[in-house]
Parts: structure tokens; sequence; C-alpha cells
């Protein structure tokens, strides 16, 4: 297993566990498969894996509690825990601290962020009071390491950097969105300021592992050994600031691949990365909407439906799943997909000829399933 220097004080695995989503039963609920679960994390064990990221949230709250108990078999010296305050969730950060650490059953948490930080959240975050008392929790042992997860602009990030003396950040990235989002700046912002990385989401909650049966055959030809995932996990390991890229792995499937591909430093190739860049914009042709923006389809909606909005929000349902399409319920009502009567105005006036009442027809019908 590769491992990470953080600071010249602790040596992290390359590959982190994420228990945000373990094996699930098909009971009500979808609680823990407890037997699947366990056989995960003593595989990470086993082959070197040392850095666990839980949260107060995942599965509904259980996921603390179920990390806590199948990582008791182990010397706490032998692992890292990383977890979160939710500030949304519940603002008593005293509390929701007590509580974790009482879920966990451990006197404290290796590395704990600030969960989910946005621009909006920034603020109520500086006034609550929390920061100065997860420092106290640092200067008593209970804390070693603090730090934050972002889901911001990188305005935002350079202002919390600003804030306080972070020992680490956690960002989505992986390479379509270092192509496509605000990722490449995120990371240039961390790096400028030598600020160890810990990567979330590196396969785009699995989007990036099988991007097209074509493409996925491109990839495959180039190198017939590598898993599809795989090419997203290389080509972090070319960014020197990244610490520990978590996988939130569900399957034994899925952490023996993970655990093969960073068993060894072969980061991609820059012949490799160039193929997967023209891959990877293929693959975004492939599941997006082309709408400019240019509004020429909304002055004649009977509806008034802002168009180009919601293909953006289409565009993020196809790339991230069902789940993004919650967006839609932001909107007015009688402006979202289902709302759309299919006259074609809209297509008579756009310039790149897009079939948007079949989109809007699609995500109605998405929405009707929950």
């Amino acid at each position: 297993m590769q491992t990470f220097s953080f600071r010249g004080e602790q040596m992290l695995s390359r590959l982190g566990m994420g228990a945000m989503r373990l094996p699930t039963t098909s009971e009500e609920g979808a609680p823990i498969d407890v037997k699947k679960a366990e056989e995960i994390i003593d595989y990470a064990v086993a082959h070197g894996v040392n850095y666990f990221d839980t949260a107060y949230v995942y599965h509904e709250g259980r996921s603390e509690s179920f990390l806590g108990k199948a990582l008791a078999k182990y010397p706490r010296d032998s692992f890292y825990v990383a977890d979160k305050f939710n500030y949304m969730a519940n603002p008593d950060y005293k509390a929701q601290f007590a509580e974790q650490l009482s879920r966990l059953q451990m006197e404290r948490i290796d590395f704990y962020l600030l969960h989910a930080v946005s621009d909006q959240l920034m603020e109520d975050l500086f006034s609550c009071g929390c920061i100065d008392y997860f420092d106290q929790m640092k200067a008593e042992g209970k804390i070693q390491y603090f730090g934050f997860s972002f889901h911001g602009t990188p305005d935002a990030l350079r202002k919390m950097l600003a804030s306080h003396p972070w020992d680490f950040v956690q960002i989505q990235l992986n390479y379509y969105d270092w192509l496509f989002g605000d990722a490449k700046e995120l990371y240039e912002i961390l790096k400028e300021a030598n600020i160890p990385i810990i990567v979330m989401e590196p396969v785009r909650g699995g989007r990036l592992a099988s991007l097209s049966d074509e493409i996925d055959q491109k990839l495959v030809s180039a190198i017939p050994e590598r898993t599809i995932a795989s090419w997203a996990m290389r080509w972090l390991m070319r960014l020197p600031q990244v610490a520990v890229v978590l996988s939130g792995m569900s399957s034994l499937e899925q952490i023996t691949d993970n655990v093969n591909t960073f068993s060894e430093y072969i980061p991609l190739s820059d012949e490799q990365e160039t193929l997967l860049f023209e891959m990877c914009a293929a693959f975004k042709k492939f599941i997006s909407v082309a709408c400019t923006g240019c509004r020429y389809c909304c002055p004649d909606c009977p509806q008034g439906i802002d168009i180009p909005q919601v293909l953006e929000i289409y565009n993020q349902y196809k790339l991230g799943g069902p789940w993004q399409l919650q967006a839609l319920d932001k909107l007015p009502e009688g402006k979202r997909p289902e709302d759309c009567i299919g006259c074609g105005s809209c297509t008579s006036h756009c310039p790149q000829n897009i079939e948007i009442p079949s989109y809007m027809k699609e995500m109605a019908e998405q929405r009707a399933k929950k």
C-alpha cells in the first residue's frame, strides 16, 4: 500500500476507506449489512488501509457506531479515524462532538472536519463558536488534526484558508471536475498554501467507473489489465498535494480493485492522461445537453419555464444521479419539467436544435418515481 507522510508525523495509506456507501440490507430503512461491511473493513486493514472516514449523518447516523465497533478489534494506534461536524444536522457542536465520541467509543478523533463547507455556510461556522471549541478539543488531545470538507467556490476557499491555520482540507477531485468544474483551481489554491488534500468523490459517486461501452473499450484497449475506475485513481497519483484518496467502497470487488491500484505507485503517463481527457470530453458530450444558455427558447414558453436552468439540472442529473433532480424543487411551482406541455415552441427557437420537450419528459418521469 502506498503511503503519504502527513506533516512528517503520520504515515497515511494513500487509499482511504469511506464509510458513506457501506453495503446495506433489503430490510425497511436499509440498515448496514454488518457482516458484509465488516468483511470490507477487515480486508482494508489486512491490506494496509489505515484511514477511515465517517460522518455524523452517514447511513442515517449508523455509520459512526458501526465503524467504531468494526475497528475495536485493532490496536487504536494502528488506524486513523476522520469524522465531521455537521452544522445543518445539529448546530450544537459540543453535543454533537460528545455524541460522536460516544458512537465511536473512542477518546479521540484523529482527523476532524467541518462538514460540507459552502459559501452560504461559512458565516454561520465563523460566528457560532465551533472553531474555537474544536481548537480547544485539539489542545486537549481529543482531536489530532483539524480541517474541513469543502463544496464551495474558489473565492470561498481562499477566505476559509485565511481564517484559520487548517491542518488539511477535503475536496471533490476527479478528472471530470478538473476539466469541467472548479477542481483544478481549488487544487492549485491548496497547493500554493501547502495544505495536504484529502480527496472525496475520485470516481464521482461511481459515475466514472464506466463511461460508455465505446469509451470504456478504448481505455481497456490502451491498458487491458486495468479497470475504468483505476484510471481515475491513477490520474490522481499525478497530483503531489494529494495525501489520501477516499473511496466509499460497498463491495469486496471494489476494495480489491482499489487496493490493487494503490499497491504500487504507477500514475498515468502524459500520453495516458491525454487519452483520458479525450475520452472525458467525449463522455461529457454523451451525457449532457449542449445548451449554450442563449435563452432564445424562453420568451415564448407558455409555462414560463427557465429552460437553460432546468437543462443544467438535467446535466447534473445525468452525471451525478437522480438525487440531483432535487434541485428542481427550488424552482417556482408551475415552472418545473412536469409543467411542460410539449408544445415545441422552445425547440423551434433553439439554435442547437435541442429536443427540449423530450428532456422535460424524462425528468418529469424520473421525479414521478420518487
